[in-house]
């Protein structure tokens, strides 16, 4: 299918960044959805202007059969609507045949999980005997002890910690604060590295962040992102991760050994329990492959 552009694709766009300031790759992609479609129905006789309703399911129909993903078709009908009501704004038309277009539905996405044994090794890989890799080493058990986020990991303070009663307070989404156990674990290697390591870090500088930068300045979770990256290539994990992934791995691993939803709920942090839900699938999937491995009728 041969792309057709117009100028008036050319004028919706930089009206649109004049109004929102588009970034390239979103301009690049509306620019070459419009003119796929016009090019779409050129060849069927008709026009970008002239376009009806009709005409736009016709195309979404062909970008189904084609093989186009509903999120690309979703982002095709938005720079579509956004268009039309650029043309009607303009008076180029007297109807936007979008109105009556749903967006296709978009099935969310599940988020990756590691498996058991690729965390236990993500957990053994930094290097112990390193005041900064001591630290890391700290930092990824109470991140997948405690399924917190990046932010509330890095944003942690001393005083948010009591190793004598075992629990860790946060401060999540909407600064709702809540408290999740540590383990054993996790106490085991907060002792050790506030023992062997944090003052090395935090140097002649005082202050109450728990994880200190090699400068002794509180830690950006960019940074974290390129430290568990590290460890994850020193450790022999091929798959993308990120610090949100052992969150990920917290939630369904709890859920595969026998933890209620209320409970996942309440450790991560979320208000609604729909956006716990979702780890559900995950653990339901495990299951199913367990049980095909192992039950005589699986």
């Amino acid at each position: 299918m041969p792309a057709l552009h117009d100028p008036v694709i050319d004028r919706f766009l930089d009206a649109l960044w004049l109004e929102k300031g588009l970034v390239d790759n979103t301009r690049d992609a509306y620019c070459s959805d419009l003119a796929l479609f016009n090019g779409w129905l050129a060849e069927r006789g008709a026009s970008l202007v002239g376009a009806g309703r009709d005409a736009i399911l016709d195309h979404l129909a062909w970008r189904l059969a084609n093989g186009y993903k509903a999120r690309s078709t979703a982002r095709f009908l938005s720079g579509l609507r956004g268009f039309y009501r650029y043309l009607l704004r303009e008076g180029v038309v007297e109807i936007d045949p979008t109105l009556r277009v749903d967006l296709p539905r978009l099935g969310r996405s599940l988020p990756k999980a590691l498996s058991e044994a690729d965390v236990e090794a993500l957990l053994a890989a930094p290097d112990i005997g390193d005041a900064l890799g001591l630290r890391d080493r700290a930092m990824l058990e109470v991140l997948y002890a405690c399924g917190l986020r990046v932010s509330e990991l890095v944003g942690l303070r001393q005083e948010q910690i009591s190793l004598r009663q075992g629990v860790l307070r946060t401060f999540g989404k909407g600064n709702k604060e809540r408290l999740v156990p540590l383990g054993d674990e996790a106490m085991y290697w907060l002792e050790r590295y506030r023992r062997d390591a944090r003052d090395l870090l935090l140097g002649d500088k005082l202050g109450d962040v728990e994880f200190p930068s090699r400068r002794g300045d509180p830690m950006t979770r960019q940074t974290f992102w390129h430290r568990i990256k590290l460890h994850a290539r020193q450790a022999g994990i091929a798959a993308a991760i990120s610090p949100h992934t052992l969150r990920h791995a917290f939630a369904t691993h709890l859920l595969n050994h026998g933890a209620d939803l209320r409970t996942v709920q309440m450790l991560l942090g979320h208000s609604d329990l729909s956006t716990t839900q979702i780890y559900t699938h995950i653990a339901r999937a495990r299951l199913q492959a367990l049980h095909a491995e192992h039950h005589p009728r699986g």
